[in-house]
């Protein structure tokens, strides 16, 4: 009842979100449901409908992948101070975000399912005067039942558990656990490193200066506590604040140093509702050398494959091994794209920077591993239809229509995840954006900003997806 209630009282934006969901999940509920109905309309030939409901995998991993991102930025589902009082913890929000994903998703699979029997003719008695049409949907033949109910909970059932993975409560990690182990930034050697402000490190040899404050409080039998106390502790600016008045501790008369007395610190906030300040996440650049060694796999294993097979005729579907190498292709791009978009910031900023273009590297830096991902799955989907366009030479796609919608849920599906995670990049620096204006920048400055963004990244991705496309095309077309 609280999912309906969250869904009812939810933003227009929020519901046309949902909305896309539910489309999502109706189109890839419908080509499950023809794959089975090409089944069972050709027993003898069970490796073509396998393939075909191979096929399928790619539009249901692109509705799994936009349901995620919609519930990343359902703002009715957000921890917030205040709800774990009345039972609405991280944990319950997680609940309700995944039932929410499946009861939309199971809108369009009920839509999905009244669309295929409205094809068949089973609800108006009339059958379809298309004889490919009639292969695909299975006329005059009864649905199993327990087959067509599996389809159609798979859409629901995968989005539900995706959303419950990507949002399950997470402890806060702490800083030391994100730290460096290699040389580089982009992976090249150990784990990613996380963002270092200003200070962090101390200025002007305050670092060392506690360091050694320290060092000397141990010689002379100091507990730790009260070292830490002694000789004070570095501030957020990298000064040396001191706890003592004297620039020396007082010794006593029996010829060792007293300890100084220094204000208690002040009591953590122990009620339940209090949510601490989120660690700062490391950026996923470690993923950059296996994207591109999964992005060289995929490639191998097409050409392999379309070297022996040859290129596929127009009205025949490419082989299962090409299925593979584009799958490895596409997983390949998706796991460099924030590595490539966090590499695509620090370019900018690379030969004296002004303050346009070091703003625009900094926001890509920070929101790589928002946007990343989605705009290396956007350009996988780009290669492959470069790909097909190029193999079929306009003939179109090997299974018609359902080829052409199988085609246009991936894309919508790929580009509507995009744009999601953009608004939810662009809430996410809604405070700093705040800043930047109450401090007088103008708001052209932020305008210009993401113009640049989006140029640099243009830059980048494009000359990626056409060399990419260019590689996978050669072995389809001899």
């Amino acid at each position: 009842m609280l999912a309906l209630r969250l869904t009812r009282t939810a933003h227009l934006a929020v519901h046309l979100r949902r909305l896309l969901v539910a489309l999502a999940s109706a189109g890839t509920g419908f080509l499950l449901l023809c794959a089975l109905g090409h089944a069972l309309s050709h027993p003898d030939a069970p490796g073509a409908s396998a393939l075909r409901l191979a096929w399928c995998a790619a539009p249901l991993a692109a509705a799994v992948y936009l349901a995620v991102a919609v519930a990343r930025t359902d703002p009715g589902t957000r921890p917030r101070s205040g709800l774990s009082a009345i039972g609405l913890g991280p944990g319950r929000l997680m609940a309700v975000s995944a039932t929410t994903t499946a009861l939309s998703a199971a809108l369009g699979s009920v839509a999905a399912l009244l669309a295929f029997l409205y094809l068949r003719g089973s609800l108006t008695g009339r059958p379809p005067s298309d004889r490919v049409a009639a292969d695909a949907l299975a006329v005059g033949q009864t649905l199993p039942a327990p087959a067509v109910l599996t389809l159609l909970v798979l859409v629901p059932a995968l989005a539900s558990a995706a959303v419950a993975h990507t949002l399950r409560p997470r402890d806060p990690r702490p800083a030391a656990a994100a730290a460096p182990r290699g040389y580089g930034r982009f992976g090249a050697y150990g784990w990613g490193k996380a963002r270092e402000t200003f200070g962090a490190y101390g200025r002007f040899g305050a670092r060392t200066a506690a360091t050694a404050g320290s060092r000397a409080a141990g010689a002379m039998g100091v507990p730790p506590l009260e070292r830490s106390r002694e000789w004070g502790r570095v501030g957020a600016g990298g000064a040396l604040q001191t706890q003592a008045s004297a620039p020396h501790p007082p010794a006593s008369t029996d010829g060792t140093t007293q300890t100084l007395d220094a204000a208690p610190p002040p009591p953590a906030d122990t009620t339940p509702d209090a949510h601490p300040e989120p660690t700062p996440r490391p950026q996923n650049t470690t993923a950059l050398p296996w994207g591109i060694a999964v992005l060289t796999a995929g490639l191998t294993v097409e050409t392999y494959t379309g070297n022996a097979t040859g290129a596929p005729a127009p009205g025949t579907a490419p082989s299962a091994g090409v299925l593979i190498g584009w799958a490895l292709t596409a997983l390949g791009l998706a796991l460099a794209g924030p590595g490539l978009t966090h590499l695509c910031g620090r370019l900018l900023q690379a030969a004296r920077p002004g303050a346009l273009r070091l703003l625009a590297g900094r926001v890509l830096m920070e929101e790589s591993h928002r946007i990343g991902r989605p705009l290396g799955v956007v350009a996988a989907v780009a290669a492959a239809a470069y790909v097909t366009a190029t193999v079929y030479d306009g003939d179109g796609p090997a299974f018609g229509p359902l080829g052409t919608l199988g085609a246009v849920l991936v894309a919508g599906c790929t580009v509507a995840t995009l744009l999601t995670a953009a608004v939810e990049a662009r809430h996410a620096r809604a405070d700093t954006t705040g800043a930047l204006l109450r401090l007088g920048a103008p708001p052209a400055t932020l305008r210009a900003a993401a113009a640049v963004r989006a140029a640099a990244l243009l830059a980048l991705f494009g000359p990626l997806v056409l060399v990419v496309a260019v590689l996978a095309a050669l072995p389809l077309d001899n």
